[in-house]
Parts: structure tokens; sequence; C-alpha cells
């Protein structure tokens, strides 16, 4: 069980991604630019780092599975573009191919 806060709350879901998918947590980005201006949110772009909430067990090729590098709790960068946004409660997650991240953070 994986649980996901933006905010105090800590609401619960079962979410088991499939194959070589990552279920990440957007990490917040600024909202304001040097100067103090305030950036509306239809300005924003899309986060391209999180902390990763939960693993699949890996891609299958020639028979074997291949297991992701990627571990619960990392944070990572990934493709701006990439990944099916999946929202749960007040949370907005990302649901993200291994493939689309492109490098662990720390």
């Amino acid at each position: 069980m994986i649980t996901a806060t933006k905010s105090g709350a800590r609401p619960k879901v079962r979410l088991q991604p499939f194959d070589d998918r990552v279920v990440i947590l957007p990490k917040e980005e600024e909202q304001t630019m040097r100067g103090g201006l305030h950036i509306p949110d239809s300005a924003r772009e899309r986060p391209t780092q999180g902390e990763v909430l939960a693993v699949g067990p890996g891609r299958w090729q020639n028979g074997i599975r291949i297991e992701l590098e990627i571990s619960v709790g990392d944070n990572v960068v990934y493709g701006q573009y990439s990944g099916t946004p999946y929202r749960v409660g007040d949370n907005d997650l990302v649901i993200v191919k291994g493939s689309d991240i492109l490098a662990r953070i720390g």
C-alpha cells in the first residue's frame, strides 16, 4: 500500500503498477519568479522531478524479468511530457514507464 500527501492529510490507496511502470508524486514547483511575480497555473510547466511511491516488478525480455534500478523513496527526474496523470484525493500522481525516468537525484 502506498500513501501520498501534498497537504497534511495522507490518503491511503492500493496502487501496484504493472511491468516497468513507476508511480511518482511530482514535486511542487516554485510559484513565484525573481522580483515576486506570480505565475498563474495555466502558464506553469509540468513538474519533471518527484518522489517514487511504487515500482512495478519489471519487464519481461526473452523469458527473463528485468527489474528496475529505481526503488520506493528515490527522487527522480523524468520526461516533461511522459506518463499518465492519476488523481488520488488531493494528490496528483504520475505513472511513467521505467524508460521515461532520466536520472536519480542524490
